[in-house]
């Protein structure tokens, strides 16, 4: 019997149908490289105290945490372990499952005739309903993101001129600050928790290694070794950001990693814990491709990117320094 030749635009809507779901279902990553463009970790009881302007990141400052374990009432402990935040765009598990489906089927809907917002009468019209409440849930949900970063404490003090500018005198590494208070974050205002430290070269080729190193394991995908050089919590949000990328069949990889400017911003002890926070200006080659094709999605592999942000290391007891947090300036 021969088909209809309806057959043929209905087969057409349901391909287009699964395209739009498939799409709207794809993770979103702000940025392929180690920490998805995205402000996470911890800083103990300075999370939510922006780090003190230094030469490399002058006066535009860190943006407030996307991703943080800590609670603005209690500082976190380094090795806490809690359920990441994915950087999906919807957040992740069935948050993301719910409205990437209430929205797929509210394409579906649109696509079969009955409109998007086609009111309730029949399954089309249904499904374009159930699209509008998700399409508030989000709105409630950027709403309340906005208020609460604007409800974060403001930055104290100004620029920190005195902040360990890294220069030929310090060879490959930044140097420690001529004013202590002015490296320790005492830059104005009122003065931030914790103990001023002092760093020195050693800490500061460690901090320079850590950049490499973890974007090594990070392009091999090696979650071993950034469990090894980072603490659980990013560590966790680096296996969130591999997932989302391997969903799309993606592999970023950042090679030739070279530190062109750094400088600390504030170093500072709280009990057992040193934190110091450095402001790294970067170059390298960023490339992501499609696993299956090898083909260049992203990037440029004849070019280098230079990229600027603030990383945060914590140590325990004078152990091996591990990253706790990145922040991308404002």
């Amino acid at each position: 019997m021969p088909r209809s030749s309806s057959s043929k635009p209905l087969a057409g809507r349901l391909l287009a149908a699964t395209a739009a779901l498939a799409l709207v279902l794809a993770p979103a990553m702000a940025d392929a490289r180690p920490g998805g463009g995205f402000s996470s970790g911890s800083r103990g009881a300075r999370t939510y105290s922006p780090p003190p302007s230094t030469r490399t990141i002058p006066d535009s400052g860190a943006r407030p945490m996307d991703r943080t374990m800590t609670q603005p009432s209690r500082p976190a402990s380094p090795g806490a372990v809690a359920p990441a935040r994915s950087g999906g765009l919807f957040g992740g598990g069935f948050g993301a499952g719910l409205m990437g489906g209430l929205i797929g089927v509210g394409l579906g809907g649109m696509l079969f005739g009955n409109g998007m917002f086609g009111g309730i009468s029949g399954f089309g019209g249904l499904l374009g309903l159930l699209l509008q409440i998700g399409l508030v849930v989000l709105l409630v949900r950027f709403v309340m993101k906005l208020v609460r970063n604007r409800s974060q404490p403001a930055m104290a003090g100004g620029p920190n001129p005195g902040a360990m500018p890294r220069d030929a005198a310090a060879g490959p590494y930044a140097r420690q600050a001529s004013n202590p208070a002015a490296a320790a974050g005492l830059g104005g205002g009122r003065a931030p928790a914790g103990v001023p430290v002092q760093v020195g070269p050693a800490d500061f080729q460690a901090f320079e290694g850590l950049l490499r190193d973890v974007n090594a394991a990070w392009s091999r995908r090696d979650e071993a070794a950034i469990g090894r050089l980072a603490t659980p919590e990013m560590a966790s949000y680096f296996a969130g950001d591999l997932r989302d990328l391997a969903a799309r069949n993606w592999q970023n990889m950042t090679s030739d990693v070279r530190l062109e400017q750094g400088d600390l911003s504030e170093a500072w002890r709280e009990g057992s814990a040193e934190f110091a926070t450095v402001a790294m200006r970067f170059s390298m080659v960023d490339v992501t491709r499609d696993l299956s094709t090898g083909a260049v999605v992203e990037g440029d592999p004849q070019r280098r990117q230079t990229s600027a942000e603030l990383w945060t290391f914590v140590r325990q007891n004078g152990g091996s320094w591990r990253l706790s947090a990145i922040q991308q300036p404002r």
